[in-house]
């Protein structure tokens, strides 16, 4: 049954990028799909980017949201999935996936993708991937200026590419340096290798190596497994500083709420 276009309009879009919907990569089979979950697709339909297409049912409410992402699950643009353990020995392996017969849609439900949205991309890309061999193929054929041209924009691409190979070895060798004039060390275009802009590359100029502090939703996770560990005691390190010994540590106990209590 083929679906109308209305509803093929609310799927082209939230599998383009300009939805905004979090996709996660799960294993099905043992091939690999998109999926994603359910209140994450209610939250594109009533994004601003949504509100400006045209030909598409109106949203104005979570419910019709729910509702006209109810009729996008019934034409199999996506299915109702159950998600199971890492497919692979490594725990960020891609996690299991199994099709769930009873479909409807629920913002709390995981859903994969059977869909692989507009391909005109690909054709494109096609198209030009062909395009380019050709050209290659009949360089000899091209223009005395053409060929000037490339030949110097070949030159202009193979200088950026040692250029940015001899900044990654002089960083590496100052480092070292550093390391041993001036613990714990200074990198210089620390931002080189991250995955920023061209600009953001070089920005800052030089920083010292200091590890990053650690996150600070970890620790209070970890304070809290101690306090339950403890009977409802939160226990708490304070560093005497004032003391005549500065190693020395105080525990104090205080009493936690505890939340489950009626």
């Amino acid at each position: 049954m083929k679906a109308p276009p209305e509803i093929k309009k609310v799927a082209q879009f939230l599998r383009g990028g300009s939805a905004g919907v979090k996709i996660r990569v799960g294993a099905l089979n043992g091939k690999r799909l998109d999926y994603f979950k359910g209140k994450s697709a209610i939250k594109a339909l009533l994004s601003p980017a949504y509100a400006k297409l045209k030909g598409v049912p109106k949203v104005t409410s979570e419910t019709e949201a729910q509702a006209v992402l109810s009729n996008v699950n019934a034409f199999a643009f996506y299915l109702r999935v159950r998600r199971g353990g890492p497919s692979g020995s490594s725990s960020s392996s891609p996690k299991n996936l199994q099709i769930i017969p009873e479909q409807f849609f629920k913002p709390d439900q995981y859903y994969a993708w059977f869909y692989d949205g507009s391909q005109w991309t690909t054709y494109a890309g096609g198209i030009l991937m062909v395009a380019i061999m050709l050209a290659g193929v009949m360089f000899p054929l091209w223009p005395p200026v053409m060929r000037m041209g490339a030949y110097y924009l070949s030159i202009g691409m193979l200088g950026l590419i040692g250029l940015f190979f001899a900044i990654a070895i002089v960083r590496l060798i100052f480092y070292i340096i550093t390391i041993l004039v001036a613990s714990p060390g200074i990198w210089i275009f620390p931002q080189l290798f991250a995955d920023v802009g061209f600009v953001e590359s070089f920005i800052p100029l030089w920083e010292w190596d200091i590890p990053k502090k650690k996150n600070r939703k970890r620790k209070n996770k970890k304070e809290n497994e101690d306090s339950a560990r403890n009977g409802g005691l939160h226990v708490e390190e304070v560093d005497d500083s004032a003391s005549s010994r500065p190693q020395s540590r105080n525990a104090t106990i205080e009493e936690v709420e505890d939340e489950d209590a009626p």
